[in-house]
């Protein structure tokens, strides 16, 4: 069993180096190349006088450089930060600030549009670039940016890689807090392979398996299913898809067995005529990040009748929480399932004690898979990773067990149940969203005088979100100037659904805006 995230296939490479790792496109790489790969990128690291637990963020799409970078960056002795291809620049740049990025690794493309800000990147200073050239205009004064060949080029291989634990940092994943801008979730070798474990245990993984990665690896969702796959020795295709009829073709061509998604793309795929020869293949699906509406279920199942299906519950902080078999999905279709291998799921109270079987209480997670915390916030770590209920009291130092923040109920058989949540978290297409992230841009703009968002059920994205805002004066008002502003600042799933204009939003006693009185007077808009 590997300790470390670039040992996770290490075992495949000895035993059966040429089996496929990876699809990108038309570039196939297996375990040997692929291996050869993050090890010279490691080196090439070294080269850059990368330091032990420095970060090094990569913002780029699903290719093979993008998933070779991760196991190079923790190689080195490094902690690897990826970033969503789909964030707009501010998000970028306030990751790369926050957990103070010393390397980037990304392409001509996508720096253009980070340039003008990346001087405020005190600690950056080292750019690495996909592509083989670097134009002019992309010259930086304090910044060495690198083509590709060049970065291999600083291979160092009698520098000495610096000795690594499973307890060290090897992973930050950015995730939208309750206020303000996204936390970075603080991961060691030992969540990550732990995690990778787990889900190929309950999911029964194996070398024969051919995975389809459609979602961003900075979901811990998507990153769980690409270390899952290499852990196994299976082979793993890498697809950023326009349409969702690109994924049913994959799944065809590729002759896909594993297959995750969440409650957006099912809805779109469900729509969708599949080829019957998808049952000759898929062995299971999964979804996360979100309720699956039942009917969508349905057509799924009836589409891939062969395959198992898996209803999931997970957190960043954690990774999973739960699954639901598939054979008690006729039995149980509203059930989160039941705790993962490696991991206890209680219910408690607000003191602490335990619920008893259909009462309300919050989901608290315990066991290896617990995150350590949120990078240089102990405020909302303490807030968030607290000590394990019902402990023993003699322990000189508590166990820390997450705190989900939301509701649940369990059963006499230990299935789960969702009831709410108690934050005023967005979840809408899988992501969970800040409201006040989104405020504090229509704020900036100076377009409204009072703005609040809101995440209103929607049967397909679980919640849509709606921009609720009073106006100076609604002949001034603009509300595709407003649209577009959150086009061009938020990444496509934080833009409103809809905006509704007031004369002016509720009041609660404490003079706050009454963001529960807005959500029952719109809770039907979507409908």
């Amino acid at each position: 069993m590997p300790t470390l995230i670039h040992q996770l296939f290490l075992e495949t490479v000895k035993n059966n180096p040429d089996a496929l790792a990876l699809v990108h496109k038309k570039q196939v790489w297996n375990y040997n190349q692929f291996n050869h790969l993050v090890v010279e990128q490691a080196h090439a690291l070294a080269g850059l006088n990368l330091k032990p637990q420095q970060r090094v963020a990569i913002f780029l799409p699903k290719q093979i450089e993008t998933v070779s970078s991760f196991f190079a960056t923790t190689m080195a002795g490094g902690v690897f930060v990826p970033v969503n291809p789909v964030l707009k620049a501010p998000q970028v740049i306030h990751i790369l600030q926050d957990c103070n990025v010393q390397i980037l690794i990304t392409s001509k493309s996508r720096l253009q549009g980070l340039v003008e800000y990346l001087p405020d990147c005190t600690d950056l200073h080292s750019i690495i670039l996909v592509d083989d050239n670097v134009p002019p205009e992309l010259k930086l004064e304090t910044i060495q940016i690198i083509p590709w060949q060049d970065y291999l080029s600083h291979a160092n291989q009698t520098k000495k890689l610096p000795v690594i634990i499973d307890a060290d940092m090897a992973a930050i994943l950015y995730t939208s807090g309750s206020t303000g801008k996204p936390k970075g979730v603080v991961l060691s070798h030992q969540n990550i392979i732990l995690g990778a474990k787990s889900v190929a245990e309950y999911l029964s993984i194996t070398h024969d398996d051919r995975l389809l990665a459609v979602l961003p690896f900075s979901f811990d969702y998507g990153l769980n299913q690409l270390t899952s796959s290499l852990l196994q020795g299976a082979s793993c295709v890498l697809l950023d898809y326009l349409l969702p009829r690109d994924v049913i073709k994959a799944l065809v061509n590729q002759k896909i067995t594993g297959f995750a998604a969440v409650p957006p793309l099912w809805a779109q795929l469900s729509q969708l005529e599949w080829p019957e020869s998808i049952n000759e293949h898929l062995r299971y699906m999964t979804n996360s990040g979100g309720k699956m509406p039942l009917t969508i279920l349905e057509k799924i199942r009836q589409n891939a009748s062969k395959a198992d299906f898996f209803l999931m519950y997970g957190l960043t902080e954690a990774f999973r929480s739960t699954y639901l078999p598939p054979d008690q999905l006729q039995k149980r279709p509203n059930s989160m399932g039941k705790a993962i291998p490696n991991a206890e799921i209680m219910v408690v109270r607000e003191d602490g004690s335990s619920c008893s079987p259909h009462e309300p209480g919050e989901l608290v997670h315990r066991g290896a898979l617990v995150a350590l915390g949120y990078w240089n916030d102990p405020e909302k770590t303490a807030k968030r990773f607290k000590p394990t209920p019902g402990q023993l009291q003699g322990l000189p130092l508590p166990e820390i067990a997450v705190w989900s923040g939301d509701t649940v109920t369990v059963d006499e058989d230990g299935y789960f149940y969702f009831v709410g949540r108690k934050d005023d978290m967005i979840k809408t297409s899988g992501y969970r969203v800040s409201q006040t992230e989104i405020e504090e841009v229509i704020y900036a703009s100076g377009l409204v005088k009072e703005v609040v968002a809101l995440g209103i059920e929607h049967e397909t994205l679980g919640q849509a979100i709606l921009l609720v805002v009073s106006v100076e004066s609604e002949s001034g008002y603009n509300s595709q100037g407003l649209i577009n502003l959150c086009k061009n600042q938020l990444p496509n799933y934080m833009v409103p659904a809809k905006i509704e204009v007031l004369p002016s939003l509720p009041k609660n006693p404490n003079g706050k805006i009454d963001r529960t009185l807005l959500t029952k007077q719109f809770a039907d808009i979507f409908k």
